[in-house]
């Protein structure tokens, strides 16, 4: 069976739970989920068709599902393409600022709405 062209990952292992990082080393998210193109689902995959290619890693607030059991919903899931990830390794990098994705927009409004209230919390330590 010839190999597929490009880099063969077992999502499990290389992809799933892993912190995604900005091109800065600055922490964006870890990745809760993956969506797959190239298989339809309740359809088996055909020997010769072509293996599923990741389009997307799914990453949002997955702590209150593992306290309190159930699944987010999916509005509550951010998307980051694939297309963005530059490197997959112990850690997988993007290559872009990580303010510029939707992944980390509570992480901003904590900061502006709640942090930033708190007398010194707008600047850096002294």
């Amino acid at each position: 069976m010839p190999q597929p062209a490009g880099r063969v990952l077992d999502a499990q292992l290389h992809l799933l739970d892993r912190q995604v990082l900005d091109r800065e080393g600055v922490p964006v998210s870890v990745v809760a989920d993956l969506e797959l193109t190239g298989i339809e689902p309740g359809r088996p995959i055909e020997a010769d068709a072509a293996p599923p290619t990741v389009a997307d890693l799914l990453v949002g607030m997955e702590l209150p599902t593992r306290i309190f059991g159930g699944r987010p919903p999916p509005s509550r899931r951010m998307r980051i393409p694939w297309r963005l990830v530059s490197d997959v390794g112990t850690v997988l990098t993007v290559g872009v600022a990580g303010g510029s994705l939707d992944a980390t927009w509570v992480e901003r409004w904590v900061s502006r709405h709640i942090v930033g209230r708190i007398p010194g919390g707008r600047h850096d330590p002294e």
